[in-house]
C-alpha cells in the first residue's frame, strides 16, 4: 500500500491523504469541499492539500480546442499522482478525458450541482436576456459546444472567444466593453459564491451541457485499494450513472475539446434518459436523439465489480447491472447518431477548428 497508514479495524483511516487540486480559486473550493466531506466521514484523517499549476492554467491565450492536449487541466495532477507524490485528485469531472492514462481511475463522482450553463451580463446590460440583448451583442464563451448550439438559437448575436479561469473572464466583462454577455457552468458560479450574477439558466431547450458538466470527480491510483474503498462512499449513484451514459456516448464518438457535442440526463424512478448531440461549428448542422435505459439499483455488487471500470469510473458501491445498462446507453445513442452520419459532422468541425 502507497501513502503512510493503515486502516484500523472500524475501517477509519488513520494516515496522511495528500490531495492534489489546480491553484484557481474555484479549484481549491472544490477540493477543500470534497476535504471536508472526507473529514466528517474519517475524523481520524489527516489531509494535505497540494495546489500546482497546469498547462491549462498556464496558456491563457489561445482557445482551448486549439491547443489541442486532451488533457490539459489534467496531466501535471496525475504526473503527481504517479510519482505518488499526492494520493488523491480532486477534478471538475468535464476536464477528465474519457480514457484515463492507465494506472488511474475516477474513485468517486459527487453529487452533481446545477448541470446547466449559465449568461452572465455586463452590469450595463442588466434585467436583459439573450433574446433582448441589442442585434451583434457579443457574447463571450470559450466552448465551441456553447457556440455552436448558440448561434443556432440566437443568430442576431455575436459569438467570440474569452479564455482565462472564473476570476478572470469576470473582470474581463465587468472592466471593457468587449463583451455584453459571457456564458459560464452555472456551477462553479454557485461554488464561487456568485450565483447572483447568474442573469439567465440556459436550458436544454437553449444549450445542452457537457459530459459530466457539474459533477466533481476524485481520482485516484487504481491499485491503491484502501484509498479506492476510502473514496467510494462519495460516491452518488444517480449522478454516476448519468455520468458513465454521457461519457460513454462521448466516448463512442470520439469527441473532446474540439469538436461540439452536447448532452442532457435525468434519472426519474429506476429510468435513466439520455439525450444527446452533435453540432457543426455553427450550429446549422446538428444531429440529436434520446433513448432511455432501466438502471434498477439491485444492490447486488458483484466481487468482479470491485474491478469493473465503465469509462474510467470504478464505482463498487453502484449496482453493476445498472453501471452496464448506463455504459450501453451512452454508445447505443452514440451509435445510432453515427449511423445518421455523426462523423461528417464531426470530421469537418475538427478540421474547420484547426484550420482557424
Amino acid at each position: 500500500m502507497s501513502g503512510n497508514g493503515s486502516v484500523s479495524q472500524e475501517g477509519k483511516f488513520s494516515r496522511v491523504i495528500r490531495m492534489g487540486t489546480r491553484k484557481s480559486q474555484l479549484a481549491r473550493i472544490q477540493t477543500d469541499s470534497v476535504a471536508s466531506r472526507l473529514k466528517e466521514l474519517y475524523p481520524g484523517v489527516h489531509l494535505e492539500i497540494v495546489a500546482m499549476s497546469t498547462i491549462g492554467d498556464k496558456i491563457l491565450d489561445t482557445a482551448l480546442s486549439k491547443i489541442g492536449e486532451k488533457s490539459l487541466f489534467t496531466k501535471e495532477l496525475e504526473n503527481a499522482l504517479e510519482k505518488n507524490e499526492v494520493d488523491i485528485v480532486v477534478h471538475s469531472l468535464k476536464d477528465l478525458p474519457t480514457s484515463l492514462p492507465p494506472g488511474f481511475t475516477i474513485g468517486a463522482i459527487l453529487q452533481r450541482e446545477n448541470p446547466h450553463d449559465a449568461v452572465v451580463l455586463h452590469p450595463k446590460n442588466a434585467a436583459l436576456t439573450l433574446d433582448s440583448l441589442p442585434e451583434k451583442s457579443v457574447i463571450g464563451t470559450s466552448s465551441l459546444r456553447r457556440a455552436a448550439q448558440l448561434k443556432k438559437r440566437f443568430p442576431q448575436l455575436e459569438f467570440e472567444n474569452i479564455r482565462g479561469n472564473l476570476n478572470t473572464r469576470l473582470k474581463k466583462l465587468d472592466e471593457k466593453d468587449d463583451y455584453a454577455a459571457i456564458i459560464l457552468a452555472a456551477a462553479g458560479l454557485k461554488r464561487m459564491g456568485w450565483e447572483s450574477r447568474i442573469s439567465q439558466i440556459l436550458g436544454p431547450e437553449d444549450c445542452m451541457y457537457a459530459v459530466g458538466q457539474g459533477a466533481l470527480a476524485v481520482e485516484v491510483r487504481a491499485q491503491d485499494k484502501d484509498i479506492l474503498e476510502m473514496v467510494s462512499v462519495l460516491h452518488h449513484p444517480d449522478t454516476v450513472l448519468r455520468c458513465i451514459s454521457e461519457r460513454a456516448f462521448l466516448k463512442q464518438l470520439e469527441g473532446g475539446c474540439s469538436v461540439p457535442v452536447a448532452v442532457h440526463t435525468e434519472v426519474k424512478g429506476s429510468m435513466l434518459y439520455l439525450t444527446g448531440a452533435v453540432y457543426s461549428l455553427d450550429g446549422a448542422d446538428c444531429l440529436k436523439d434520446t433513448m432511455q435505459t432501466v438502471v434498477e439499483i439491485d444492490n447486488k455488487v458483484s466481487e468482479s465489480a470491485q474491478t469493473c471500470e465503465h469509462v474510467g469510473v470504478t464505482a463498487s458501491s453502484v449496482s453493476s447491472s445498472a453501471l452496464e445498462a448506463a455504459e450501453k446507453l451512452g454508445m447505443d445513442l452514440a451509435n445510432a447518431l453515427l449511423n445518421k452520419g455523426a462523423k461528417d459532422i464531426l470530421t469537418t468541425a475538427r478540421k474547420l477548428n484547426d484550420a482557424r
